[in-house]
């Protein structure tokens, strides 16, 4: 995607320094744009942890980089001990998103069949390298998948304009490229049908209205930013025609994690008519868990996050501001899961899955039974 006319991925191998790769930190935008070296693997472990990076695709992208800077750092002639505790180091980062493990064990398994140290770093460079460009291309599959669907209600509103509401930041900023539930939203716009995106806020973290507006804004995408629990009242009243939000876990049996407040959209939806879509490239796909509800591990972040918010003040200072009594607790459920029953469809790189259940997205990817 374009920042200010000039194309960027979210992250990549540092063009002067063999042993670093860069990444967009988004814990500054949108008030300042800043790119950061990351150069050993707790550096990666702690951009993930405290989400200079975030979101499925880029976590699982920038653990695959950060297992190919474990191989630069490791000066051992037997590297399997000291990358597989670099590896288990980036899993227990953020325990929800499953492209995290699944990006570390992608590794493994090919640098671990390597011989000399050289060897490993080499498939270790090329490993990342495939993982970063394969997000990017299932991101823009899926967009053209979604784009359809989006086509099908511009044509039944005679080309008026398609409402659609987002929830987190489900955009390029959460993958390599693209995005999951803004890739169809893009190629729409692309494509000349009038669309108009609700931007949640997305609380506590308002990802949102910092992250999902921005990247919506440098694209020149209508948009308008609305408190989370708005959501349900525009629905109520016909103005609200689509829900795409992104995940960071879908069971194989249509169990949706994503970013907490998610499932009330869901129920929203359902109770309105209005179709509710999951938009993830397969590697979100979680081939071994049934029950999505008691099965997927649900992140509890700290109360901070809740408590307080950053932003900018009149004078331009950006500052953290505490928004709640000094002494209050606070409770900060990361993600929550919207079961298949509201889900209409899974928009993937392959295909639209429509109706969720097991038998549709096995019948998607058939080499995934058993």
């Amino acid at each position: 995607m374009n920042v200010d006319g000039k194309h960027y991925r979210t992250i990549w191998p540092s063009d002067t320094d063999s042993d670093a790769i860069e990444i967009i930190d988004q814990r500054h935008l949108p008030h300042e744009f800043v790119v950061e070296q990351l150069r050993t693997v707790d550096e990666v472990a702690v951009a993930i942890k405290d989400m200079h990076v975030r979101g499925a695709g880029l976590i699982g992208a920038t653990a695959g980089w950060g297992m190919y800077i474990a191989t630069r750092q490791c000066d051992v002639e037997e590297p399997e001990p000291f990358l597989r505790e670099a590896g288990d180091k980036l899993k227990a980062t953020r325990p929800t998103a499953v492209n995290l493990a699944w990006a570390v064990d992608r590794q493994l398994d090919a640098i671990l069949e390597a011989g000399t140290l050289p060897e490993v770093r080499d498939i270790a460079f090329h490993t990342a390298t495939t993982i970063a460009d394969e997000d990017a291309e299932f991101c823009k599959r899926l967009g053209q998948h979604g784009l359809e669907f989006i086509r099908e209600i511009s044509e039944r509103k005679g080309g008026e304009t398609v409402n659609i509401l987002t929830h987190c930041n489900a955009g390029w900023l959460a993958f390599v490229d693209y995005g999951s539930a803004t890739a169809p939203i893009y190629a729409a716009f692309d494509a000349g049908i009038d669309v108009h995106v609700w931007v949640d806020e997305t609380r506590p973290r308002n990802q949102g209205a910092r992250l999902t507006a921005w990247e919506l804004g440098q694209h020149g995408v209508p948009h308008t930013i609305i408190a989370d629990n708005v959501g349900g009242h525009l629905m109520q009243h016909g103005q609200v025609d689509l829900v795409i939000t992104g995940a960071d876990r879908v069971t194989y049996t249509g169990y949706a994690a994503n970013k907490i407040g998610t499932y009330l959209k869901a129920l929203a939806a359902a109770d309105n008519g209005v179709p509710f879509c999951v938009a993830l490239p397969s590697s979100t796909f979680d081939w071994t868990m049934r029950d999505g509800v008691n099965e997927i591990p649900i992140e509890q972040r700290g109360n901070e996050e809740v408590k307080y918010a950053r932003g900018k003040d009149a004078t331009g200072n950006i500052a953290d501001v505490l928004l709640t009594p000094p002494g209050s607790p606070a409770a900060n459920f990361a993600f929550d899961v919207t079961p298949p029953r509201l889900v209409t469809a899974l928009i993937t790189e392959r295909g639209v899955i429509r109706p969720v259940n097991e038998d549709t997205v096995l019948a998607m990817y058939p080499e995934k039974r058993g």
